[in-house]
């Protein structure tokens, strides 16, 4: 299986590598569109800063190129923010293949720190009548994965599974062949091992 890791200007992107690499998949970091969009599978990781990195995706030709991908693409951390609509940080519109915006953590009292950093909940969504959806197949209610972020997307249509900081909000996402994660599954373990295998599969 190809799988294409989007370069762009953001960290933590050779992690996936790795973690794809020790699940048996061809995975290469690029930037070519003709790579990207002949993969089987599309992972858009990374950390960063949103205006800094649509800059970037605009000036490259990957924004739309993105936007126009039809096999499963999943979005991890900033790749999950940049697929939604408008972020509060750098107040600059993004992807919009979820129609949600990123907004910041607001924290009820110094009990929650920004950015959240550490292990947290997922707990799952169901749809598909009543399915569990694909992605978190064999994990359970309540498994725990790695977050690092101070910026969160609410509950929306397009939540698949939510956790709680200061208020639930949507730690994954789905519509159609896009996926996204909060969390970072390469620095989850088991469970964001069994994530991203799910994903490639």
């Amino acid at each position: 299986m190809r799988v294409a890791i989007i370069k762009y200007n953001a960290g933590n992107i050779y992690s996936v590598y790795c973690a794809c690499r020790r699940l048996g998949c061809d995975a290469v970091i690029t930037d070519d569109p003709a790579t990207i969009r002949e993969a089987d599978r599309v992972i858009f990781p990374g950390v960063g800063e949103a205006k800094a990195a649509m800059e970037y995706l605009n000036q490259k030709g990957l924004a739309d190129l993105i936007r126009s991908l039809t096999q499963p693409v999943l979005g991890i951390c900033i790749g999950m923010q940049l697929l939604c609509s408008h972020s509060e940080e750098g107040d600059v519109d993004c992807l919009g293949i979820f129609d949600v915006p990123v907004i910041r953590f607001r924290p009820s009292s110094k009990d929650f720190k920004v950015p959240q950093m550490g292990w947290n909940t997922i707990e799952r969504f169901l749809q598909d009548e009543g399915n569990t959806n694909s992605l978190f197949v064999n994990l359970h209610e309540g498994d725990y994965v790695y977050y690092v972020h101070s910026y969160h997307v609410p509950l929306c249509a397009y939540t698949i599974a939510q956790t709680d900081y200061d208020g639930f909000y949507s730690a994954a996402l789905h519509k159609g062949n896009f996926w996204a994660t909060q969390f970072h599954p390469e620095k989850s373990g088991s469970v964001g091992e069994q994530i991203l295998r799910n994903f490639l599969s």
